[in-house]
């Protein structure tokens, strides 16, 4: 792994927060380990390797039934440890692959078979290389035709130039960490508001309220890791004005930390926080991601 990676953590905590039964970590990936599935060569970072088998012992450990893993860029296009943690899971788990435009539909039919239900376009450009909007269009039409959805990973400062893309896909999209939020700026700064703007105006969009750890401004202090109450007000407007239109995830086991290295279960106890009803909190966990990616 590169020299100033940040590992996961090795013993997280067991969360306070009891999810309900049958909640889904809708955010999560497996990366190698490189001597099965090596990393892409024109990757932009080597994390460390985390197995999927070491993804299952945390859902049991945080108290999830199930996943959907996402395929990550240091994968590239290449989905073989993906493919290989879903059929492990079997019904368990559903995927978000990343695509070579080239794929045949055969490849696509044989993903969907064992549990992909979407793919990943990514715009943030320190992890990958610009592609054209129109490659991603052309993928899009293909994988509608499979019921898959468009997960899209963007950085708030780009989201007034993907909005005319972004609507021209006409299909479910799942943005992922609520844009990327700048939550020094407060939830009622334009950037933020112009995110809840694309949610109103096009209800085919949808967000996960995750990656506390990585949006926050707060510091380790004293050992101790911070409480992400900067936030949380970010991801409980989400929760509670698009309830249907959401979802949460670990993002285990977190690429390209700088800051520190998250608790999984400290993590799970900030869930009370942003969905404070057990309707929500059904919604969120369980309601959302099972008509998503469970619904066939």
């Amino acid at each position: 792994m590169d020299k100033n990676y940040l590992p996961f953590h090795a013993n997280p905590s067991k969360p306070k927060f009891v999810v309900p039964v049958g909640a889904v970590d809708a955010h999560c990936h497996v990366f190698g380990p490189a001597e099965e599935f090596p990393y892409h060569p024109k990757r932009k970072y080597t994390p460390c390797d985390a197995s999927k088998a070491t993804l299952f012992e945390l859902r049991d450990h945080l108290g999830f039934s199930r996943n959907v893993i996402v395929q990550a860029s240091c994968h590239g296009t290449d989905n073989s440890a993906l493919l290989d943690a879903l059929k492990n899971a079997g019904e368990s788990a559903r995927g978000v692959a990343v695509v070579n435009p080239n794929i045949s539909d055969d490849a696509l039919k044989l993903m969907h078979d064992v549990g992909v239900r979407a793919v990943r376009f990514n715009f943030v450009k320190r992890l990958v290389d610009s592609t054209p909007r129109s490659v991603f269009l052309d993928i899009a039409d293909r994988v509608k035709k499979l019921g898959w959805h468009i997960v899209v990973y963007f950085e708030a400062p780009d989201l007034e130039d993907l909005i005319p893309f972004l609507n021209e896909l006409n299909c479910t999209i799942v943005v992922d960490h609520m844009g990327r939020p700048d939550v020094t700026k407060g939830v009622d700064h334009e950037d933020f508001k112009r995110f809840i703007s694309l949610m109103e105006n096009n209800e085919k969009i949808w967000t996960k309220v995750t990656c506390p750890e990585r949006l926050t401004a707060q510091l380790p202090k004293n050992g101790q890791l911070p409480n992400y109450s900067d936030v949380i007000p970010f991801a409980k407007l989400l929760v509670e004005k698009f309830p249907d239109r959401v979802l949460w995830g670990t993002d285990w086991p977190h690429p390209n930390m700088k800051s520190h290295v998250p608790d999984d279960g400290q993590l799970v106890d900030v869930i009370p926080q942003i969905a404070t009803s057990e309707i929500l909190q059904k919604k969120l966990l369980i309601d959302n991601p099972l008509s998503l990616y469970w619904n066939d």
